[in-house]
């Protein structure tokens, strides 16, 4: 059965309109982005094909050009497109905070720092330099290391926190495995 087929509240595009696109389900969101199935698949059947097979949403995103193009129904065009939608949630993320926009909450630090450390394959320690309203004033990475460490200098820190004459630090660092 064809998606045009279905109820209206169903379908995934005219979900998203009319409850947000929280409301839809991983799945759903792919079939957005897919817009059509192949032969015998709906895109939402080929969304939910493609997250099986990756697991979760985040490891199809994440995957090079070839292993994403083993996937029913995707080539270079599908993968150029996701990579451009990527890097434009990355930008409007990083827009926020460069407009000004202060770390207000744990969770808004937490979110910042998933963009940032999230994809490294290997350890880093960072810091976040803010000012005295918690507004974003320098994001670096002064320590990295191998995949299970990285040697951290506090003098440094402190070193440069002085320098950005920062208010506030929010030191944190990654795990390559995925672990928090």
């Amino acid at each position: 059965m064809s998606i045009k087929d279905w109820p209206s509240d169903d379908r995934p595009r005219e979900k998203l309109l009319s409850k947000g696109a929280a409301a839809l389900s991983d799945a759903e969101l792919l079939a957005i982005f897919l817009r059509t199935g192949t032969k015998g698949y709906s895109a939402v059947d080929l969304a939910r094909e493609l997250i099986q097979r990756f697991g979760v949403l985040r490891q199809l995103l994440n995957a090079n050009l070839e292993t994403f193009c083993e996937g029913q129904g995707l080539g270079a065009a599908k993968y150029a497109q996701l990579q451009a939608v990527l890097e434009m949630g990355r930008r409007h993320l990083a827009e926020q905070l460069q407009r000004g926009g202060p770390l207000s909450s744990p969770r808004d630090a937490q979110s910042y720092l998933l963009m940032q450390l999230r994809d490294l394959n290997r350890e880093v320690f960072c810091c976040v330099f803010l000012d005295t309203r918690h507004r974003v004033l320098a994001y670096e990475e002064l320590f990295a290391g191998r995949i299970d460490g990285a040697t951290v200098h506090p003098r440094e820190v402190i070193k440069r926190a002085l320098e950005l004459n920062a208010a506030a630090v929010i030191v944190a660092h990654n795990h390559p495995s995925g672990v928090a």
